[in-house]
């Protein structure tokens, strides 16, 4: 799986807002057929760096590539080899399915090839025979869906999930993650899934715990709990991100798991 170019390599990532520090030193790779998990409170920064990765905004310093691109000298090229599911949905909601992922389709230019590419994607996430719906009228879980084939249209090579499964139910939330894995495994997708849900991360192949700007530790969801002397990873994560009654808030940050 590893390889000497990464899909996503982030180096030393530091944006602030104002007197607010919102990413300090942030670094982060991601191989070809990753699925990775950013695992972090609200606040901790993970929405900033999605930010950054999509092209939103600009870090004030350090370095992002995309398939070995540099990303804040060759936007464009990094761009067309991303996908991103937001966590607010996105979607035209008066639009038939297909409607929705033809006009992402004409963004990329992709003419003809994207429109053929429609069918096959939607039968992949489980709607085949949704495409003539309008958006309005599908379940949530649906919609995720549907959202998650438009990102994947492009034929990205790595596909950002921003919190993408608030507001579903948990058997929509496990198909959705289902879904994303087996485009892991089968297809060679890097996959950077933000959460605050801790039994979505451990499900993940890496754990990347962020915390108020910082990354607090890095591996396998094992390695972490072991290196955190906790007996599950939900322990472990409150361990490093609830300080202690009394205590004041912040610390210093836990050593990466082997």
């Amino acid at each position: 799986m590893a390889s000497s170019t990464p899909t996503l390599e982030v180096r030393d990532a530091v944006k602030s807002y104002g007197e607010v520090k919102a990413l300090q030193g942030v670094s982060m790779r991601i191989e070809a057929g990753q699925f990775m998990a950013l695992l972090g409170p609200n606040g901790a920064g993970k929405s900033t760096l999605f930010q950054l990765l999509s092209g939103l905004f600009v870090p004030d310093a350090g370095a992002i590539a995309i398939c070995g691109e540099d990303f804040l000298k060759k936007p464009t090229i990094g761009l067309a080899k991303l996908g991103v599911v937001f966590q607010q949905p996105t979607l035209d909601l008066d639009l038939s399915v297909t409607g929705n992922l033809r006009f992402h389709a004409a963004l990329h230019g992709l003419g003809a090839e994207g429109r053929a590419r429609i069918a096959p994607l939607l039968a992949q996430v489980g709607l085949g025979d949704a495409g003539d719906k309008i958006c309005r009228t599908l379940s949530g879980g649906n919609r995720r869906k549907v959202e998650l084939a438009r990102a994947l249209l492009h034929r990205p090579a790595l596909l950002l999930m921003d919190e993408a499964t608030v507001g579903l139910d948990p058997q929509s939330r496990t198909t959705l993650m289902a879904l994303v894995k087996g485009l892991c495994r089968d297809q060679g997708l890097a996959v950077l899934w933000a959460t605050h849900l801790v039994n979505e991360a451990e499900a993940a192949d890496r754990v990347y715990v962020l915390h108020k700007g910082r990354k607090l530790t890095e591996g396998t969801p094992t390695e972490v709990v072991a290196a955190s002397g906790c007996a599950s990873l939900e322990e472990a994560f409150l361990k490093m991100t609830v300080p202690p009654a009394g205590a004041a808030p912040g610390g210093k940050p836990e050593e990466k798991a082997a």
